[in-house]
């Protein structure tokens, strides 16, 4: 059960560093982000998935010196799209055209609107609102990590310019966002591993309007 899953995660504070996570479980993790719904089923972001040693040693670098970026297995950078294009909105709605082999009048009217409006926005706005759609595949990833067993640190302490530059994504046309790194909890020297987790009662939580 997803709920019994989301119980037994936390913020993994101690990766074990003997440990990996298998290339199918990554696979499905990454692949629960690319599932993700977004606005106008655009999916402005990408998955840079990251092993490779010496990367994962400059990124930690830039964030904070957190040990779960290297101690861990792999590494997801979650990076969104730093601006809408007409391209990249013509590239998404002529996929969804091909993939159902037809096209439909209130859709391309529905491309037109966006087009008229999305390129014309200031370009910070357009990160953001991409950015946000990142955390809607970063959320969906922790729990398929959960679901996995494995665990996951979620990050936003890092600096995202230098991140950018070690993975060259501002030539890509892509922003860092979000870090999760993968992987096993040790929990000797994990002072978070035992403690209860703590949320605001539901009553505090959720409002009801009838």
């Amino acid at each position: 059960m997803l709920l019994e899953k989301l119980n037994w995660r936390y913020a993994t504070k101690k990766m074990d560093p003997s440990k990996t996570v298998s290339e199918d479980k990554v696979e499905r993790i990454v692949e629960a982000a690319r599932l993700a719904p977004t606005s106008s089923g655009l999916q402005p972001f990408e998955v840079i998935v990251v092993t490779n040693k010496d990367v994962l040693a400059k990124i930690r670098e830039v964030a904070w010196n957190q040990a779960q970026i290297t101690d861990g297995s792999h590494l997801l950078v979650f990076a969104a799209w730093d601006n809408y294009t007409a391209e990249r909105i013509n590239t998404m709605f002529d996929l969804v055209n091909q993939e159902r082999n037809f096209t439909n009048e209130g859709w391309e009217n529905y491309r037109q609107m966006l087009l008229n409006t999305y390129p014309a926005r200031d370009a910070q706005v357009n990160y953001e609102h991409a950015a946000r759609q990142a955390y809607i595949g970063f959320g969906m990833s922790i729990a398929q990590a959960a679901f996995e067993g494995v665990d996951a640190t979620p990050m936003e302490g890092f600096d995202p310019a230098k991140v950018d530059e070690i993975l060259g994504l501002r030539e890509r046309g892509l922003r860092s966002v979000t870090l999760l790194p993968l992987g096993y909890r040790q929990p000797d020297g994990d002072w978070l591993v035992n403690l209860k987790k703590v949320r605001r009662p539901t009553e505090d939580f959720v409002t009801t309007v009838k």
